[in-house]
Formats: C-alpha cells, sequence, structure tokens
C-alpha cells in the first residue's frame, strides 16, 4: 500500500525524453524537425518550467523568422527575463549533450506527449475527487463535469493534420468503391421515407435537425415512425427521450404503428381475436429492436447529455431523437427564455458533434403559422434553433387529421407535406408523406397519391 501511495504521489515525467526533444532542436534545428514536434506537444506539455521557457523561445524565434541555436535562445530568454528560471546559459547548453540522434525527436516528442496526457488525467481526477467530499454540490453535477472532462481532454490531445490530395482521393475512390459494391444509396442513416432520404441522404453523424410543427400536428407520430423504421426495420441503435409521455405510452403507439392494430382498440382492451397474432408478431420484432428509450419529465440539460453519452458508449446508439426542446430544463433557470432555449440548441449541437452521431430534436412553432405552411421565423422562442441546426424540417397539414377517435377507423391515407427548410450541405424542397390516422404512423406515399 505503501509504494501505491508513493507511486501515486509522484507526477509522471520523462526529465530525459524532455531534454531529448529540445536537444534535437537546438542541435539540428530546422522547420521540418520543428513541425515534427508542434504535431505532438505544446510547451505546457513539459513537466519542467525551465523546459517549457525554452520551448517557447524557440517557438518564438521561428515565429519572427530568425535562426534557432544556442546563441539566439539565450538571447531570447534574456530578454524575456526568463535565462535564469530556465537553468542559465549553461544548462541551455547542456541540452545539446542529452540526444542521441535527432533523428528520433518524435519519439522523443511522443513520450513527452503521454507523460503529459498521464499528468492531466491525474489532475482531472484529484478535481473529481474533491468534488466527491463536496456536500454542498450536487451529485449529477459532479457527475457532469467528471465526464466533461475527461471529453475536453481527449479532444485538447487531438492535433490538426495536414493531408496531400494523393491520400484524400485514394481514400475518397475506396468510399465510392464500398458504396457501389453494398449498393447503399445514402451517405448516413436513413429515415426509412425515400423522398426525404433522395434529397438529404439520411440523417448525418454530428449533425443537429430540427423536427417543428405546430401542436397535434404529428411531431411525435413521424419521429416514431423514422426511429422505428431505423431500429426495427433496419437495426439500426437508435435512441429516443420521450419527456412528454411515459415510455409505456410511446411504446403503445410503436406498436399499434407495427402491428396496424387501430390505436384507440389498443387503449380501451378492445380487440378481436385475430389482433392477438398481430400483437405477437409486433411485439417479437420490437423485443429484438436495438430501441432504447428513456422518459424522464422535464429532463435537466445535464442529465440529458449525460445520458446520450451512455446510449452511445454502453448502447452503440447511432442516432438520438429527443421529444421535445420546449420540455428540456436549462442548466440555469433563472435566464430570460429565449436564452435557455439558447443554451439548451447550443449544447445539442456540441453534443452531436461530440457523440458523432445525429440528433433529431422536435420544436413546436409558433402560433402565427396556424393554417398556413411554417418557415424558419416561426421556430418558436428562440432564434438560435434556425441558426444552430444543419437540417430544419417542418410538418404541414390541416390539425383535424389527427385527432385520436373512432371516425378514423375507416379513415383514409392523409397527405401530408414534409417541408425541407434548412439543408446546410444539400438542397431545400417539400415531399409528400403518409398519414394514418387509425395506427398514428407515417409512411411512404403509393406513387398513384403523390
Amino acid at each position: 500500500m505503501a509504494e501505491t501511495v508513493l507511486k501515486d504521489s509522484i507526477p509522471p515525467y520523462h526529465e530525459e525524453a524532455e531534454m531529448a526533444t529540445l536537444g534535437a532542436l537546438l542541435l539540428n534545428f530546422s522547420v521540418d524537425l520543428l513541425d515534427e514536434v508542434q504535431q505532438l506537444v505544446r510547451p505546457q506539455d513539459f513537466f519542467k518550467g525551465a523546459h517549457q521557457n525554452i520551448f517557447r523561445a524557440i517557438n518564438s524565434l521561428h515565429e519572427k523568422g530568425e535562426g534557432v541555436d544556442l546563441l539566439t535562445i539565450t538571447g531570447e530568454l534574456t530578454s524575456t527575463g526568463f535565462l535564469e528560471k530556465s537553468g542559465g546559459a549553461a544548462y541551455v547548453a547542456s541540452l545539446t549533450s542529452r540526444v542521441p540522434t535527432s533523428a528520433n525527436v518524435s519519439y522523443y516528442a511522443k513520450i513527452v506527449q503521454e507523460t503529459s496526457i498521464r499528468r492531466s488525467l491525474l489532475n482531472a481526477a484529484r478535481h473529481i475527487i474533491s468534488d466527491a467530499h463536496d456536500d454542498s454540490r450536487e451529485t449529477r453535477l459532479i457527475i457532469e463535469d467528471a465526464e466533461k472532462s475527461i471529453f475536453e481532454l481527449n479532444d485538447s490531445q487531438s492535433r490538426g493534420e495536414l493531408k496531400p490530395a494523393r491520400e484524400v482521393i485514394q481514400k475518397t475512390i475506396e468510399t465510392i468503391e464500398s458504396r457501389y459494391r453494398t449498393k447503399e444509396g445514402f451517405t448516413g442513416i436513413p429515415s426509412g421515407f425515400d423522398a426525404l432520404d433522395n434529397l438529404t441522404s439520411g440523417f448525418q453523424n454530428s449533425e443537429m435537425t430540427i423536427l417543428g410543427a405546430r401542436p397535434s400536428i404529428g411531431k411525435t407520430a413521424l419521429a416514431l415512425s423514422m426511429a422505428t423504421n431505423i431500429a426495427v426495420k433496419n437495426r439500426i441503435p437508435c435512441g429516443f427521450f420521450t419527456l412528454e409521455m411515459s415510455e409505456v405510452s410511446l411504446m403503445m403507439r410503436v406498436v399499434s404503428a407495427e402491428s396496424k392494430i387501430n390505436s384507440n382498440n389498443l387503449r380501451t382492451g378492445l380487440l378481436r381475436p385475430t389482433d392477438f397474432n398481430k400483437l405477437t408478431e409486433a411485439a417479437g420484432r420490437i423485443y429484438e429492436s436495438p430501441l432504447i428509450l428513456q422518459d424522464t419529465p422535464n429532463i435537466p440539460l445535464l442529465d440529458l447529455r449525460s445520458l446520450a453519452r451512455k446510449m452511445v458508449t454502453k448502447h452503440g446508439v447511432r442516432i438520438i431523437f429527443i421529444d421535445y426542446i420546449g420540455l428540456i430544463s436549462p442548466e440555469d433557470s433563472s435566464q430570460p427564455r429565449h436564452e435557455q432555449i439558447s443554451q439548451i440548441s447550443r449544447s445539442l449541437k456540441a453534443l452531436a458533434r461530440e457523440l458523432d452521431v445525429p440528433i433529431v430534436a422536435l420544436s413546436q412553432v409558433g402560433r402565427q403559422s396556424e393554417g398556413k405552411a411554417p418557415s424558419l421565423a416561426d421556430l418558436r422562442e428562440s432564434g438560435a434553433l434556425e441558426q444552430d441546426a444543419d437540417l430544419v424540417l417542418f410538418l404541414h397539414r390541416d390539425r383535424i387529421i389527427d385527432r385520436d377517435d373512432d371516425q378514423h377507423e375507416n379513415s383514409p391515407v392523409v397527405k401530408t407535406e414534409l417541408i425541407v427548410a434548412k439543408q446546410r450541405n444539400g438542397p431545400t424542397d417539400t415531399v409528400n408523406v403518409a398519414f394514418i390516422p387509425q395506427f398514428t404512423r407515417f409512411e411512404n406515399l403509393s406513387y398513384d397519391d403523390r
């Protein structure tokens, strides 16, 4: 136990690698050599303050277009007042004798990088331990901060990479050939609605989609139809946050849509003997599907982010639906409503990029759109939704069609407009889909009805 405590008390640090990295730059400086090192480490990645100062001085001289050698480095450190803090001229000169060969500078720099990452992990762990002992903080906030610190650490270690066209074109051709062989029609996750997918190529990773409509037009029904197409039909893991309905009520809709049994009959229990075969078959398909539900009402934004991460890491979810934005509790409820929605919108967009999955969030549109096709200006409570979204979809039709009563038992298929009002990387247009009231389900229109 004592050995472990002693080891844990010493930060990971490799003095020889730090000295060899700097020594290689001083011994045989070139722009290419510096570029190799800069791709791996920053000044703060060196453990010793003296080494941080020396590396900053090397970068500074290079940025000013001056040569880098022992004389110029000592001059730069003297002018900035850091020479003595960096061990003096004799220490700087000694670095050149600590490098076996400058050809291995990338190897030395990678060791510096690795030890820096480990120190950062230890530092994050200390903060987590400290927060866990702080009784004044809410547990969920501590968990959110802990998750965020790890993800931020991972992001901070990523470096931009420059690639020649010959490498990119090779990968591009391989992708095209792969899609040709598999006959995949879309680059993203298909919604199951052919006209929409032909226009958007499916839901794209890292993108946020807003699906808007007036109340009772069918936002949830369309989102559920998409989710069941993805999870039940195509077996793609799909997450669904239902903030307005319970998980049982939501599943009742899924069962009705999959079994083609009138949703009102399922709620009242007025089923025919023949319905049970349909019910059993549909339940089996749903049971085997990778559909993950979460039904916390008015869920705090922090909790939603944490559960979304869990969906992706634990269940392999590849797309997330949220029904709906207006029911997410913001981090700061004292802010004006439009600022709360802006914060939620930015957070969901950042979450899509962080998890590298599509996020489809439902939203109501303003009353001013009643009786007409909604537009981007009608998105309710905040212009941030329009700004942050990569794709904005609106549903439009006569609201009375959505009433769920006995008169719909023999109702015909109802043509509904699905408006692509914004697509950051593609065209906008309006496509038509079919709403089937008795099953509360959307489907593709037949060619005769288009």
